[in-house]
């Protein structure tokens, strides 16, 4: 995500763009071999030596990447073409003296991964992540920026939110910022394009996806993400101003990508592996989750990550909203655009709860401390063993189950008020304006929006800097929706993650802290050799002698820990795996209020024509809406559906 603020209107600084613009070229003679050909020229300069970077992390990404990892063959040439010398003085700078005013500087780049942070290349496109593609040079980031993207096939096309010109593969940004937060796609990728006009102002929409599947695939997915677009503007009641009138989703959808999403300001990448053929609902839950980002987090930005530096780990305390919240929207705007229904959604939030709730990371750092824990995890690369599946929990994840709380208890508390109005207030207080916030900006205006300083106070301290967690079982009874333990009263220890060989268990991975394995002072590594009494011949087996006992037995078992045998005792506990399911799967009654409740919480907020996502049901043969499973197995039975709900 793109924390850094345009430094300037990107219109009305005319002494900027008078100047002389930094022009950058990329070729691909060798994208068999993913490797690009990068050549930079930097005019106007003055006497001093240049310093170029190349960057170590990227908008969206909170670790250190390293970039200059891919980059050799570095040359330098003065204006007249003459051989400078390169200093080194640091792995991803380089510093070039003697110029006569101009520098040259050329070399090749390697990429191939193909996410939302790196750089691919290869025979079927061209995918750049800028910061990991294209060295810059501090002292001109308020210079203007060319670029010449020499496609390697000619009927190919470029997909990207830069400033486009008279020619077709030529492309301008306002200034380094800009240009660093503008990914780029160049490919035989299939264009879909629409116009919206939210009452505010009339803007383009384009989905360039790059697949293998068909255009009829493509066609429906087409609409599907209009419907995500309609009910995201519908929550902040407009959509922001695209500097190039246009917002552009550029997808990958291809053997041998890696799932992502990264979002940017007037754009987004989508990867994956799955074609829309099987995963597009799926592929629409990144959609939602980016497009949410043009308000959250492209203009609604956090102090402290403004400006973005692209030249250390960027650390923030208010990543919980910023990502946390979007993750909560992603999931309710699909359910809000009829593209997954009430039991899916359930399903998706009970499994946000089940690991939230069931995490010891929660009795360490709350959502604001977690954010701040995102340099050591976003990606972040050590080789040193981590305690985190003890320590951590996802900001995302984190944030998403405190947006599902606030939201909750704003309808149950406030009648009429929502999360709905407070992300509009945040668009209002910070977005429009671009003026960065902080916590305690979040915290007074959640003030505002209720009405109640000591309301928003106390939710603050207790869920957002605090680590207590809320009632959320008592929350959702509103909406008719039940939390509850998957399987009452079953036999559990812990998660059995182990390799089973020759009578004996090794366990892979480390143990979470509260579980009886924990207790019993098992950990990675440790092999359990009895239980009791018995050997362990295989997970199926073991887990059939676990059945056999019932929580609160006390097991002897004996283990060896680096290399030493012991013996010792593991308490049988209850499994604290949660469901969410609806009142109607359970037999209990939906009532007026609770009808009424999900209506306003998930019922459908924009003007979207719903009867353009009908499907048929291949058992039926009848259309239903594609958030329905019409004639589906409920677990026990086929049910057959009579009539469309």
């Amino acid at each position: 995500m793109t924390f850094f603020r345009l430094m300037f209107s990107l219109f009305s600084s005319t002494l900027i763009l008078a100047q002389s613009p930094v022009k950058y070229t990329i070729s691909f003679e060798n994208a068999a071999h993913h490797e690009g050909e990068v050549s930079i020229t930097f005019p106007e300069l003055s006497d001093d030596p240049l310093l170029v970077s190349m960057s170590r992390s990227s908008p969206g990404r909170y670790a250190l990447h390293e970039f200059a990892k891919n980059v050799y063959n570095v040359r330098a040439f003065n204006g007249t073409g003459a051989v400078l010398p390169l200093e080194r003085p640091n792995p991803h700078q380089w510093k070039i003296k003697g110029h006569d005013g101009t520098v040259k500087l050329q070399y090749t780049i390697f990429g191939d991964q193909c996410d939302g942070t790196y750089l691919a290349i290869d025979n079927t496109h061209a995918h750049m992540n800028m910061p990991a593609t294209f060295m810059w040079a501090d002292a001109l980031k308020d210079r203007p920026i060319e670029i010449h993207f020499q496609k390697p096939v000619r009927y190919w096309k470029i997909a990207t939110q830069l400033f486009p010109t008279e020619q077709s593969d030529v492309f301008t940004a306002p200034n380094l910022a800009y240009f660093m937060d503008s990914p780029t796609e160049i490919s035989a990728f299939q264009l879909r394009e629409w116009t919206h006009d939210d009452g505010q102002r009339e803007q383009r929409y384009r989905l360039a996806v790059h697949h293998q599947g068909t255009a009829k695939e493509l066609d429906t997915y087409t609409e599907m993400t209009k419907a995500v677009v309609e009910e995201s503007i519908a929550i902040f009641g407009e959509a922001p101003v695209f500097e190039t009138g246009t917002y552009t989703f550029i997808a990958d959808y291809l053997p041998g990508a890696d799932g992502d999403g990264m979002e940017h300001r007037n754009s987004t990448i989508l990867t994956d592996v799955d074609p829309l053929s099987t995963h597009s609902k799926i592929h629409l839950w990144t959609v939602a989750h980016e497009f949410l980002h043009v308000w959250n987090v492209e203009r609604i930005r956090p102090k402290s990550l403004e400006p973005f530096d692209f030249s250390r780990a960027n650390m923030s305390a208010e990543l919980w909203f910023a990502e946390g919240f979007t993750s909560y929207y992603d999931y309710l705007i699909l359910q809000r655009a009829a593209i997954i229904d009430i039991d899916k959604y359930a399903r998706e939030a009970g499994k946000l709860l089940n690991r939230i709730i069931n995490s010891p990371g929660h009795r360490y750092f709350g959502p604001a401390g977690m954010s701040q824990r995102a340099p050591f995890s976003d990606a972040a690369v050590s080789v040193d063993e981590k305690n985190f599946s003890n320590t951590f929990i996802s900001y995302y994840a984190y944030g998403a189950a405190i947006g599902l709380a606030l939201d909750l208890e704003m309808r149950r508390r406030f009648p009429g008020k929502s999360l709905d109005d407070f992300m509009r207030a945040t668009w209002e207080s910070f977005g429009k304006t671009e003026q960065p916030y902080t916590n305690d900006d979040l915290q007074k205006l959640l003030g505002t929006v209720t009405g109640d300083a000591a309301f928003a106070d106390d939710f603050f301290q207790k869920y957002v800097h605090g680590s207590e967690l809320p009632d959320y079982a008592a929350q959702l009874k509103s909406a008719g929706l039940l939390l509850r333990l998957k399987e009452k009263d079953a036999p559990w220890i812990g998660r059995i993650d182990a390799t089973f060989k020759k009578g004996k268990a090794t366990l892979n991975r480390r143990t979470l802290v509260g579980t009886p394995l924990y207790e019993a002072g098992l950990d990675k590594n440790d092999v359990l050799l009895t239980f009791g009494g018995d050997s362990l011949k295989s997970k199926k087996a073991f887990r059939k002698q676990l059945e056999k006992h019932k929580p609160g037995d006390a097991i002897a078992i004996t283990f060896e820990k680096n290399g030493v045998k012991k013996t010792g005792e593991l308490l049988i506990g209850k499994n604290p795996q949660l469901e969410l399911v609806t009142y109607e799967f359970t037999g209990l009654a939906v009532s007026e209020e609770i009808k009424q409740f999900r209506k306003d919480w998930l019922g459908q907020k924009s003007t979207f024509d719903t009867d353009s996502l009908k499907q048929y049901c291949p058992k039926c043969r009848r259309a239903f809406p594609m958030a329905n499973n019409h004639c589906r197995f409920d677990g026990k039975k086929l049910v057959i559906a009579l009539k469309d709900k």
